[in-house]
């Protein structure tokens, strides 16, 4: 297989582990072993990574690569991005679950079907997963993967419905009419039950 037509980051490669050309690796994968069910990973620049053998030790994986024999040569790859095709994932998802590729793209429409924006990104800082939405123009709003926020995925339609009450995109009565003996946040809110994965 070629360089990715529709790449998905696997993982990237960390340090240098000992002398003999083995590489910590963040995997992105459930069980960061399973990034050896992939076949060869990908560079941007193409070049290919083929795993000779992977092990964990403690929350990291530690890779060794076919042709990468000595420590210069591991410490050359910090930082690499690795990729798949998006052909090679498996299909056989859950219910409510999803490729953070497969919602990037999609248009992003309230529930009286009144267009929001399109999903430019999918981030993770620890709290659950967040969409990005751009709005036109340069602006873009972040909105909680939860399912009060975006209560329907239609992957056919190519679009997410998102509550705007509940993603925090517009402000209720409450919020209008604050009590004149406590301080005003001006910062805006994300809604009580933002966070965790859908």
């Amino acid at each position: 297989m070629s360089k990715p037509q529709n790449p998905i980051q696997m993982a990237v490669i960390g340090a240098a582990h000992g002398i003999k050309g083995e590489v910590r690796v963040k995997s992105y994968t459930g069980d960061p072993l399973a990034l050896d069910d992939y076949g060869p990973l990908y560079a941007e620049d193409g070049r290919a990574f083929t795993i000779l053998d992977i092990r964990m030790q403690k929350d990291m994986a530690v890779v060794r690569f076919k042709g990468v024999n000595d420590r210069s040569a591991a410490e050359a790859l910090t930082g690499t991005a690795l990729f798949v095709d998006r052909d090679m994932l498996p299909d056989d998802l859950e219910d409510e679950e999803f490729y953070h590729a497969d919602l990037i793209g999609l248009d992003a429409v309230d529930i009286e079907e009144a267009p929001i924006g399109k999903i430019i990104a999918v981030h993770n800082f620890g709290g659950g997963d967040i969409l990005e939405i751009a709005r036109g123009g340069k602006t873009t709003v972040l909105v909680p993967f939860t399912k009060a926020a975006v209560p329907a995925v239609d992957m056919p339609a190519g679009k997410v419905r998102i509550d705007p009450v509940s993603a925090g995109l517009v402000e209720t009565d409450e919020e209008e009419a604050p009590d004149e003996h406590r301080a005003v946040d001006k910062r805006p809110r994300g809604p009580k039950s933002a966070g965790g994965n859908r």
